[in-house]
């Protein structure tokens, strides 16, 4: 791959076959990660769309005494 100037910050394509492996279109929020080895990961952002389906799946399966408030899991009665 070729690191490249692009207004103020350097760019990379990515090869056809990471898009079509990650299903990416133009648009799409990815992450990238370096890991220590000089490597780095590509992996795509779930849309909001995806989150909210990826919940669903999980809807009647948290147990009955957890509550959420702030972001901060609670049972109830308990500290």
């Amino acid at each position: 791959m070729h690191v490249a100037k692009w207004g103020n910050s350097l760019a990379v394509r990515l090869p056809a076959s990471v898009v079509e492996a990650l299903g990416l279109k133009e648009g799409d929020d990815i992450e990238i990660y370096a890991e220590q080895s000089g490597a780095f990961a590509v992996s795509k952002r779930p849309t909001v769309a995806e989150r909210i389906e990826r919940l669903r799946k999980y809807r009647g399966r948290l147990p009955a005494r957890l509550q959420v408030r702030s972001g901060i899991a609670q049972r109830k009665g308990k500290r």
